[in-house]
């Protein structure tokens, strides 16, 4: 049988659509995309129908699907990437958020300075330093209790302060 003939073809469609779309649909989670790749996939198929054996067919769709799936989906990565690098590279701040933004950070770095030593160097552990409070604990001889406690303290004094900035 040829695959070219437009009733072989009609039965391998027949035969092997659904399956392809539920597995497409399965791999994507989306059902548009999943029904795009498989009319891509047999569109190919049609296209190369002088060249493709019957004989290994089903995996031949397959091998299809699941490459046009990984090529979109590596579209969508390099798309996503791009589209980071496009924001970054452009500075929508306006000199008066800048300055703003300088006015805030003097304000924060003063009430920061104005805590209390053990709440200051807990909060800026892990605020800065990125450790987690067992890190903190470890580091400075005290219970976990402890260290959430002066986070604690230390975050109601900052969100008390930087308000009264802000009037």
């Amino acid at each position: 049988m040829n695959l070219c003939n437009h009733k072989t073809f009609e039965t391998v469609y027949k035969k092997y659509s659904d399956g392809l779309y539920n597995y497409l649909y399965y791999t994507f989670g989306n059902q548009i995309e999943a029904e795009d790749v498989t009319q891509n996939v047999f569109l190919k198929l049609w296209e190369r129908c002088k060249t493709v054996s019957l004989e290994n067919i089903k995996s031949y769709l397959y091998t299809l699907g699941r490459n046009e799936c990984l090529n979109i989906k590596k579209h969508e990565k390099v798309k996503i990437v791009f589209q980071k690098q496009k924001i970054s590279d452009v500075n929508i701040e306006s000199p008066e958020f800048n300055l703003e933004k300088n006015e805030f950070e003097q304000k924060l770095e003063l009430v920061i300075s104005n805590l209390k030593d053990g709440e200051r160097q807990v909060f800026l552990m892990n605020r800065i330093d990125k450790k987690k409070y067992r890190e903190i604990a470890e580091e400075l001889n005290l219970s976990v209790k402890t260290i959430e406690k002066r986070m604690h303290n230390a975050l109601v004094y900052l969100r008390t302060n930087v308000k009264e900035f802000n009037r």
